[in-house]
């Protein structure tokens, strides 16, 4: 089964979760007019559905080859991504200085759902472009601006993120990878970095690689990283010595070359500075929190293809009766357990969209300097990429379950779905470093102040008597983990972090449930729709928020019993 782009329900949480209509009040913003938002929704449908979503299939079982340093993507792929450019399709969101059209990032945010939804693997390269695009922008110098940000802003160039090393993963601090100063102000690269996403392909005429190194004397750990921009091709034209060694053969993801990059293997390779020396990974945090929130949205976007794809089989295949039927066979979507999956995966799709939806919009609100938002941003980032890529996952699970034994034959695409979704938990910082960070930088950074106005803002609008539970509960526990060390609070990060994004979900959920309930009763809007909103709502608060409840337990155990064991008795 294809993909058909969720419209109406994306122009439904703009409308009512990102509030795109009092961005757009901000002259910044009033471009946005509901005729453009219609106009944007309505195109990327038709290139995700049109161009990009017909190389899914062909991207899985036709991978990038890898041949003499150089990568070659599957038949259409240049005609889909040439579609994308011409479109204009990654210059929404961006400064118009540069060739963008300065509209709300929630926008540019509902494209890239289209694209990775159609394919995965796919649209991890303007997802990449799009953090590169964020880093120079925010540190880049004047000239950097000038030459790269049009081009990347295009698409006409792609961007990528140089972090991990064979020796150094979550570990970032640990690379050693080096930048030697060049009497000409560039630096001399060298170095290997793997998991690197389309570092080399053959869709653009040059890649900008953003690439994590260490200047002469820079002390050890992350406080001694610089960053550099090291281009596939020099500004003056030349090749740039560089290289992607290799390529990996991955779980899922196919459609994405994941390569393994050598740098100044002949001691020529030519980088510049972004930012200042040992400022490294604070510009390399903006690229990775653009990046977390767009991992997040892939979670959504493989929910949204599963779920697609579960619902059209469960319509079609006939097998059993069901009681009290008059015994005759019947589609398996009248079955119970098959509704109660199905139901569980519309709401757990549409809920994490929401959290995602809200996150971008306080990106546009932090972008317009208003009160609250950077601080919001912040606090939804761990829970929008931990949230959203479980989600994704579990979903896709209970999509291959639907399916039944054809679910684990690779012929019906329900397994695809899976493999490309399991990667999302683990890159761009494991969900439990998201859990981590939760409980560390945002709570006990600001001393439980972000997380409070979270909580005053969702009691400010709750009715359900589950989602006003869970919101007390977050609340007791998010003070009893602001008093406890620092083993049990992270042993409860997990389950906290799940809490927290289900309490936040809920209250959105809530929101929407109440207004498609409105537009029912004042004979508004589509019916279909909105019936299936108060539906999917309700199931959410009842089951979702319900199970959210019974996980406080784990955060008040903490660490205890994690330690019992020694490593070896536990590895035994």
């Amino acid at each position: 089964m294809s993909y058909k782009a969720p419209i109406t329900e994306q122009r439904f949480v703009l409308d009512h979760v990102t509030k795109i209509a009092e961005l757009a009040a901000h002259p910044s913003f009033e471009a946005a007019s509901p005729d453009m938002i219609d106009a944007i929704l309505d195109g990327a449908a038709a290139l995700a559905e049109g161009e990009w979503a017909p190389t899914n299939r062909v991207g899985d079982t036709h991978n990038p080859k890898w041949s003499d340093g150089t990568v070659t993507m599957p038949p259409g792929f240049k005609e889909a991504y040439k579609a994308y450019v011409e479109g204009g399709w990654g210059t929404i969101d961006c400064e118009p200085e540069f060739g963008g059209q300065g509209l709300p990032f929630a926008l540019g945010f509902v494209v890239l759902e289209d694209l990775g939804s159609a394919n995965m693997g796919f649209g991890l390269c303007p997802i990449l472009t799009s953090g590169a695009i964020e880093a120079i922008a925010a540190h880049g110098s004047p000239e950097q601006q000038a030459m790269y940000l049009p081009k990347l802003i295009t698409g006409e160039w792609s961007g990528t993120m140089n972090l991990t090393e064979p020796q150094a993963g979550s570990d970032v601090g640990a690379l050693r990878s080096t930048a030697e100063p060049a009497a000409d102000g560039s630096y001399r690269i060298k170095g290997t970095k793997i998991y690197i996403t389309f570092g080399e392909h053959d869709l653009v005429d040059n890649i900008v690689h953003l690439v994590l190194a260490r200047t002469p004397g820079a002390p050890p750990g992350t406080k001694g990283i610089s960053l550099f921009l090291v281009p596939k091709i020099r500004p003056d034209g030349s090749r740039n010595d560089l290289r992607c060694v290799s390529i990996e053969h991955k779980l899922g993801i196919h459609s994405s070359p994941t390569c393994v990059m050598s740098y100044g293997d002949n001691d020529d390779c030519h980088g510049w500075l972004i930012g200042p020396e040992m400022g490294g990974m604070r510009a390399m945090f903006t690229m990775m929190n653009n990046a977390r929130l767009n991992v997040g949205l892939q979670g959504v976007q493989i929910a949204v293809r599963a779920t697609q794809q579960a619902m059209g089989y469960a319509r079609d295949r006939i097998q059993s009766a069901r009681p009290n039927s008059g015994g005759q066979p019947v589609p398996i979507i009248e079955h119970p357990d098959v509704r109660r999956m199905l139901l569980r995966m519309k709401a757990l799709t549409e809920g994490a969209r929401s959290l995602l939806y809200l996150a971008a919009s306080n990106v546009d609100r932090a972008r317009l300097g208003l009160e609250g938002a950077r601080a919001r941003v912040d606090l939804l980032t761990p829970l929008a990429k931990a949230y959203g890529t479980d989600i994704g996952c579990e979903v896709a699970s209970i999509g291959i379950q639907i399916h039944g034994g054809m679910g684990f034959v690779e012929e019906t695409g329900a397994a695809q779905h899976y493999r490309d979704a399991r990667i999302a938990p683990i890159y761009e910082g494991t969900n439990g470093i998201q859990a981590a960070d939760l409980v560390g930088r945002k709570l006990a950074g600001d001393g439980g102040a972000g997380m409070a106005a979270l909580i005053a803002d969702v009691r400010a609008e709750a009715q359900d008597a589950r989602l006003i539970a869970l919101t007390d509960l977050v609340e007791r526990l998010t003070a009893h983990l602001l008093e406890a060390d620092i083993d049990d609070r992270l042993a409860a990060s997990y389950p906290y972090l799940t809490m927290v994004s289900v309490m936040t979900c809920g209250w959105l959920m809530e929101r929407q449930g109440r207004v498609a309930q409105a537009m029912l009763d004042a004979g508004e809007g589509d019916p279909t729709f909105l019936r299936a909103k108060t539906v999917t709502a309700r199931y959410y608060l009842t089951h979702l928020v319900g199970e959210a409840l019974g996980l406080a337990g784990s955060v008040t155990a903490g660490a205890e019993g994690l330690y019992d064991l020694s490593a070896e008795e536990l590895a035994a």
